[in-house]
């Protein structure tokens, strides 16, 4: 069985090309599989993303359970990375993969764009997101930003984050000037002087921290949950697929548990970390026992982060977030999910 691994960013600009010329076909269907009288998938590919702020999917790859569980059905498994919420909502709005992982509040902003994403189980949830300042600032609170350059990656959680957070403090996005920069970038920026502030996502906010760097403002409440996503056409045509990849994540949420020293090595070694910021991310700021089936709490904390979309422009209307809340959840396959099926 191949399995192969690539950045989402070197596949997300050919996957649209080459959706344009498969007349017929659905985003992300490029080998068509075919499926027998039981709605058993033989043959094509499984594209499903990993990403260092998904413990779970690491796991996943590194077990190679996918792989495993596929095999007879001659399904080829094909790993990208996402180097964040946003660079995953590309590649699903793409059709790069089929599965993905993002925060909760990128989904929502996905699916209100117009985006055709379901979110069809929790991997975590997660302290993922704080305010960092570099070591040696003399900054200590959220007010002190004002005038301020500060980094975020735009469509992610912490760049979401970063606005409730100014909001709780008195202030706007107009009162701070956001470079939008993806997260390492972010982190690199702040270690060079080039802001002031940086909205941080683990893994790199605790490799940043044990280097010095301080967290100026937490507030577990304005992070959203970490949602495992799907494209409808996915859901609709390979759903036996869908079902196992929801198996395996389930099988990985007790494995992880079981083995908490070596979900952090794992993430040590994708994320070439020190294993003590590894440890520190899983032990202390994700918690991967939580009810996995997508619903009304992850949902009310939307609600509350839907609105400032509308207010910061990232979506027109009130009306599409609404829409959006009320169409992105499908818990089919989590329903259903028998971890005993993988391993």
């Amino acid at each position: 069985m191949k399995h192969r691994t690539r950045t989402i960013a070197a596949v997300v600009a050919t996957a649209s090309a080459t959706a344009l010329l498969l007349s017929g076909c659905l985003a992300g269907e490029s080998a068509a599989p075919d499926s027998d009288g039981d709605g058993v998938t033989t043959g094509g590919t499984l594209n499903i993303d990993f990403a260092t702020y998904n413990p779970l999917s690491l796991i996943i790859k590194d077990q190679h359970w996918l792989e495993d569980a596929l095999a007879d059905q001659d399904v080829t498994v094909n790993w990208l990375q996402s180097a964040g919420s946003n660079k995953a909502n590309e590649a699903l709005r793409a059709g790069a993969i089929d599965v993905g992982s993002t925060a909760g509040s990128a989904a929502l902003l996905a699916r209100a764009n117009g985006s055709a994403i379901q979110v069809i189980d929790l991997y975590s949830q997660p302290e993922w997101s704080a305010i960092v300042v570099a070591p040696g600032s003399n900054i200590t609170s959220v007010a002190e930003l004002k005038g301020k350059q500060i980094a975020a990656t735009k469509g992610t959680d912490p760049y979401f984050f970063l606005l409730q957070a100014l909001e709780a403090n008195g202030l706007t996005a107009d009162d701070v000037t956001i470079q939008n920069l993806q997260h390492a970038d972010g982190w690199a920026a702040l270690q060079n002087g080039s802001v002031d502030a940086w909205s941080g996502l683990d893994p790199i906010m605790a490799g940043a921290e044990v280097a010095g760097a301080s967290l100026i403002y937490r507030n577990v409440d304005f992070n959203s949950y970490g949602f495992l996503n799907a494209t409808e056409s996915f859901l609709t045509s390979r759903p036996d697929l869908a079902q196992a990849v929801v198996n395996a994540y389930e099988h990985a949420r007790v494995w992880a548990q079981e083995h908490p020293e070596e979900t952090a090595r794992i993430l040590a070694e994708v994320a070439s970390l020190d294993p003590v910021v590894a440890k520190k991310v899983i032990d202390e700021r994700t918690n991967l026992d939580v009810d996995p089936v997508p619903g009304a709490k992850q949902l009310a904390v939307l609600k509350v982060i839907g609105p400032i979309f509308v207010a910061s422009g990232d979506v027109a209307s009130q009306q599409q977030v609404d829409d959006a809340l009320a169409s992105l959840v499908n818990d089919t396959f989590i329903l259903k999910a028998d971890p005993a099926a993988i391993g």
